[in-house]
């Protein structure tokens, strides 16, 4: 007799056998430079919180005034009865912030993508122009859309002038989607020069900022703000989840661009509102970063340290332009490996492995935070050479 889901303890089994199985660990205090775990207390080298916001009293504090106030859920879509105050109040902010003409939040940054690209290019005779390396939420978001998906290689203006020339007779809209920082590597889209050549050829451009808001431009308005853009890229995508320390997706762009995604946009149609408690800590952070850049600041100066001392013992760190730093190992279970070592010396950096990343690339990839003090990397750095000593990875 057939046993339809048998297929799952196979690929389960052949995922554990080829090293691809992940280890999820479980975080028994607040996010910050260092987490407890199993009782034990890590350096944290692998989140998102950038800013060292998850755990800020300031959050916190705004979090209790708004559920005072407002309560906790919406209880509804925002195009029903899910829209309150603090939804408005957020959009007009972070619109500000950006220096975008509005913005809608929605529920993540993943949730953000869907949003735009099945939106913007829903016909099969569109077509969309799409960085090898994009995030798994814009090739996901692609594959919404009944669009034709051209991808060209990863940040090669040629190739991607050479496809622009090849399908630009072909009807409907053309689209290019673009990371802004790109998340596995660290290296930041050559946007400028993508904007003038889709201007070139009349391309609508995204660019998805997920990881260059907080980080990039001034006091951390994104990848627009760093190369002066403003009005030139036609929508901007973001998350709240990283930077900001909270979670939430954002928009941002023209007046009609956004009345048109919130009219037509299925997350926003059919899944409910964020929460009160999202909504205020998100209003919480764009306060932080509009009083003073220090934390930005801080956080550069972290990155480029740790690369620099991780570099100078013999670790590969790739072309990272961001505090994102890859230490590349190479096979899967010898990161995974790297990264089991690491833990067992009080550090908390995960492996990325396929189909994360290449076959052949697999590494630790560290997620360096405002919040960690140079005792804590100089910490950090030692505990690497350790490992890569005992495994021959560095002399």
């Amino acid at each position: 007799m057939a046993v339809p889901m048998k297929f799952l303890t196979e690929d389960l089994e052949a995922m554990k056998r080829d090293g691809l199985y992940g280890t999820i660990r479980t975080i028994e205090s607040p996010q910050g430079a260092w987490v407890k775990i199993a009782g034990k207390d890590y350096i944290n080298l692998c989140s998102n919180n950038y800013l060292g916001l998850c755990n800020d009293p300031r959050l916190v504090k705004k979090v209790k005034d708004y559920v005072d106030k407002y309560g906790i859920g919406p209880g509804a879509v925002r195009t029903i009865a899910g829209t309150m105050i603090p939804h408005i109040e957020l959009e007009r902010r972070l619109a500000e912030f950006k220096g975008a003409d509005a913005a809608i939040v929605l529920q993540s940054g993943f949730c953000a993508n869907l949003a735009v690209i099945p939106t913007l290019v829903p016909s099969a005779d569109d077509t969309i122009y799409s960085d090898s390396l994009n995030h798994a939420s814009i090739i996901d978001a692609c594959r919404l859309s009944k669009a034709k998906v051209v991808r060209y290689e990863h940040s090669n203006l040629d190739d991607l002038t050479a496809k622009l020339e090849e399908f630009k007779g072909a009807p409907g809209k053309h689209l290019l989607v673009t990371d802004g920082v790109f998340s596995m590597d660290g290296d930041i889209a050559k946007l400028p020069e993508i904007v003038e050549i889709c201007e070139k050829y009349g391309v609508i451009v995204v660019v998805d900022d997920a990881h260059g808001e907080g980080v990039l431009g001034r006091g951390g308005r994104g990848i627009v703000d760093h190369f002066g853009l403003h009005g030139k890229v036609d929508v901007e995508v973001g998350t709240m989840s990283k930077a900001f320390g909270v979670m939430g997706g954002v928009i941002a762009g023209s007046t009609t661009l956004i009345d048109y995604i919130r009219q037509k946009a299925r997350p926003n149609l059919f899944s409910s509102a964020l929460t009160v408690p999202d909504i205020a800590a998100n209003l919480a952070s764009v306060d932080i970063l509009e009083e003073s850049e220090e934390l930005v600041t801080r956080l550069r100066e972290n990155g480029d340290f740790l690369k620099m001392e991780l570099s100078a013992i013999g670790f590969n760190t790739g072309n990272s332009e961001t505090p994102i730093t890859p230490v590349i190992i190479g096979e899967a279970q010898d990161a995974k490996t790297f990264s089991a070592k690491l833990f067992e010396n009080g550090v908390f950096a995960t492996a990325i492995v396929f189909p994360t990343v290449p076959k052949g690339t697999a590494r630790i990839r560290c997620m360096v935070s405002a919040a960690h003090s140079r005792d804590d990397l100089n910490l950090a750095v030692e505990r690497f050479a350790k490992v890569g000593r005992e495994m021959g990875i560095i002399l």
